[in-house]
């Protein structure tokens, strides 16, 4: 399973279940590095890579959320050839969540939706708009996230690379605009950090109206990345929402 979209060999071949997991603003395939040994034997992970970033950083990243889930739609299309999953953090949440409604319909819903550090759809974004914003206030929103190392924010040569994505992304999530749709026909587990200044836990219960066969929530200790420190308690969560190999085959 080769690609743009999902690069390099397939991480699973015979798995029986694809867990496509989509980065948050700025960010590739590489934010999941790590998770394949974290999974169950059953369950293949695949990180998206979006353009702008990663092997795709020469390509433009796209800046309106309806163009990349169809481009995304488009991609993913032949790897369905087995159950799956969709996980998000951020902006991937978001996208998986558009994601879901869009397979949903064309009747090849995933088994499961996992969103990460995002409040549901439905929920009024409240952050400051920097996509069009000065540099200074596109880094301090970075800043206030407490997922870009200093060290790299302070690098001028690379931040002058990332900004065209960053902004991209954060346009994917400014220009947003949420129409009701029934319920997705799936189950949601969403994560949260406890100390997220973005999506307090209390945002993340939006999400039980978002699925007509239920919706967890998991806070675990942490900021808006609390991701990447709690990478194990979230592919543990993963794995027993996934269930045994046949469990997930249903």
């Amino acid at each position: 399973m080769t690609g743009r979209w999902l690069p390099g060999p397939d991480p699973g071949p015979d798995a029986e279940v694809r867990l496509f997991c989509l980065p948050y603003a700025g960010g590739g395939a590489g934010a999941f590095r790590g998770w394949a040994r974290l999974a169950p034997p059953h369950v293949a992970v695949c990180p998206v890579e979006l353009p702008g970033r990663g092997t795709r950083l020469a390509e433009p990243a796209h800046r309106r959320l309806s163009l990349l889930v169809r481009a995304l739609a488009a991609g993913l299309a032949p790897a369905l050839d087995r159950p799956y999953a969709l996980f998000g953090h951020s902006l991937g949440a978001l996208l998986a969540c558009e994601l879901t409604r869009v397979f949903a319909a064309d009747g090849r819903p995933p088994v499961h939706l996992f969103v990460s550090g995002a409040a549901a759809p439905a929920v009024p974004r409240t952050r400051p708009a920097v996509h069009a914003a000065p540099d200074e206030d596109v880094l301090a929103e970075l800043r206030s996230l407490n997922g870009t190392p200093p060290e790299l924010l302070a690098d001028e040569e690379l931040m002058g690379l990332m900004l065209p994505t960053l902004r991209a992304d954060f346009a994917v999530l400014e220009t947003y605009e949420h129409r009701p749709g029934p319920p997705l026909p799936v189950p949601i587990t969403a994560f949260g950090g406890s100390a997220d200044p973005a999506v307090p836990p209390a945002a993340l219960t939006g999400w039980r109206r978002e699925s007509a066969v239920g919706a967890r929530v998991h806070v675990l200790p942490g900021d808006h990345f609390f991701l990447h420190d709690a990478a194990a308690e979230v592919a543990a969560a993963v794995a027993g929402a996934l269930g045994p190999a046949r469990a997930a085959l249903r």
